[in-house]
């Protein structure tokens, strides 16, 4: 046909890019507490123009199509007018969640001829889009980052919000981006994104500030008990009339804990990025956390849970304090779902697709009043409640669940003249010291030995106990007797050696004395009244 030809047409002039061969770029999933990573493949396929993305992915990925779309016009580019296929492997992985939306969108601009492939080799890309290409916030970097440096790569791009998170593992390139066109502009080598890097100089807050012991009028038997409880990690129950100060106990009880460890910041990191919990502008949390959830909560609220699953409240409490006020208000069925996670120290969701464990080594602090009126055994309050009704009342706790509890101290009615007096009570400073010392012991004992995995008293296992809890003649004997009087489990016999341990770390004595043993008995439970 002649070019002057009426009937001629220049189809050259609907080509505004070069198609090229399929485009991949590489992303990452979270499956629990692990990330995956996810090979997005772009390519073109036969059909209308429109976008289809395949690999079992949820409502918000199968949503990229139109964020994608949008954010690649919006950045000045051109989107492919093809039907383009998006396969997320591996297919068997569940996708979930916005964070496939900038690998999504690279890739179209690769398979359009925009940019060369080699550009994305060896990085990872994570970020949600808006419709004007900005990338948002995204769940999960700190597992993603810990993925991505363990399967090879060099680099990971990450939105700028999060870069600091990415930034705590070490030997991997972090390149924060704040939008799809400043990507585009980086990876065309137009105008370089520096890649980030962290400030130590940073000071980070925690995100929850607990009460002084020296704020603390009177209490100074459950002070004691706080103490031993923190040195070694050991649960309390707490029972008392109401106001006699066991929830300002509680809250006091982050300010004596040892600092933690930067291995143990990032475990906890990992789940609140996960949970999407991380508060903004603090990448590492280097403060134990405190949790304190409501007696409505359900079980799937506290152990985790879901359709799939996320963390609950035992895992964001992991290395910290888990606050439980009123105990017996809390659903039986929630408060049996702790035991297994106590013991074990790991809370593994089973579901139809496959399990999923979350860590779960909290130290739970529970409070709880002596009967339904809450002055039973009160010094000047009479109780008005019948004598089943306190029994009742105080069988809502288990037997299994409290003989899972180390140390159980009345907390009793504070006098008017300690609360109104200038004396000031033991900073919590000062206590904090002698945790962190006896604290230094156990860890010296434990990595001396080779037992992995164990941080502090409560965390070990008969094998620890039987090398490092022996008794002497005089205390062999004493203990003899209370497992006859006390009718003590064996369970009893293992957790009352391990805090007679923590006693005597506290004193710094290598042998567990008859007196440390003495003092570890005090703590059993003598509370069931009924």
């Amino acid at each position: 046909m002649v070019e002057n030809s009426p009937l001629w047409f220049d189809f050259s002039s609907l080509l505004v890019y070069t198609p090229t061969m399929l485009a991949r770029v590489f992303s990452c999933a979270v499956v629990g507490l692990e990330g995956v990573i996810v090979e997005v493949e772009v390519d073109y396929t036969n059909g209308l123009p429109g976008m289809t993305i395949v690999g079992l992915p949820d409502t918000a990925v199968q949503e990229s199509r139109e964020r994608v779309q949008t954010a690649v016009k919006n950045a000045g580019l051109h989107f492919p007018r093809h039907r383009i296929v998006v396969n997320l492997a591996p297919a068997a992985v569940r996708k979930e969640g916005p964070a496939y939306d900038l690998p999504i969108a690279l890739g179209v601009i690769i398979l359009a001829g925009h940019l060369p492939h080699a550009v994305v080799d060896s990085t990872l890309v994570v970020g949600e889009l808006s419709l004007d290409g900005v990338v948002r916030h995204t769940r999960g970097i700190l597992p993603m980052a810990a993925t991505a440096r363990a399967n090879g790569y060099k680099r990971m791009v990450v939105p700028e919000m999060d870069a600091g998170e990415a930034a705590l593992i070490p030997d991997l390139e972090v390149i924060p981006v704040k939008s799809l066109a400043d990507l585009y502009d980086h990876l065309a080598g137009r105008r370089l994104i520096e890649p980030y890097l962290p400030s130590s100089s940073d000071e980070l807050e925690p995100l929850f500030i607990p009460t002084n012991f020296s704020e603390i009028k009177g209490q100074e038997h459950v002070k004691r008990a706080l103490e031993v409880a923190a040195a070694g990690g050991h649960n309390v129950l707490m029972v008392g009339s109401p106001g006699s100060g066991k929830t300002l106990l509680a809250r006091a009880m982050p300010g004596i804990l040892p600092e933690m460890s930067i291995e143990e910041s990032l475990d906890v990191t990992r789940i609140y990025s996960i949970a999407d919990q991380l508060p903004a502008g603090t990448p590492l949390i280097r403060y134990r956390p405190f949790r304190s959830p409501h007696h409505t909560i359900s079980h799937a609220g506290l152990v985790g849970g879901g359709n799939i699953p996320k963390p609950g409240e035992i895992s964001l409490a992991h290395r910290g304090v888990l606050f439980l006020d009123e105990f017996p208000e809390f659903g039986t069925r929630v408060l049996e779902v702790m035991r297994q996670p106590m013991e074990d120290k790991v809370v593994t969701i089973s579901r139809a697709k496959g399990s999923l464990t979350f860590s779960a080594n909290f130290q739970l602090i529970a409070a709880m009043n002596p009967c339904q009126c809450g002055y039973y055994g009160d010094s000047l309050k009479p109780c008005t409640c019948a004598s089943a009704v306190v029994t009742k009342y105080q069988k809502r706790i288990s037997g299994p669940l409290l003989d899972r509890i180390d140390i159980h101290i009345e907390v009793p009615r504070v006098d008017y003249e300690k609360l109104s007096g200038d004396r000031v009570g033991e900073s919590s400073e000062a206590i904090r010291g002698r945790v962190q010392a006896a604290r230094d012991i156990q860890n010296k004992r434990f990595s001396s030995s080779g037992s992995s995995g164990i941080i502090c008293n409560a965390d070990m296992r008969v094998g620890e106990i039987r090398l490092f809890c022996q008794l002497q003649a005089e205390g062999q004997g004493l203990m003899r007797a209370a497992m006859t009087q006390l009718n003590l489990s064996a369970r009893a016999y293992h957790r009352i050696l391990k805090l007679a341990r923590t006693i005597a770390d506290l004193a710094g004595s290598e042998e567990i004395q008859s007196t440390h043993l003495a003092e570890a008995l005090q703590y059993r439970p003598k509370l069931m009244m009924g």
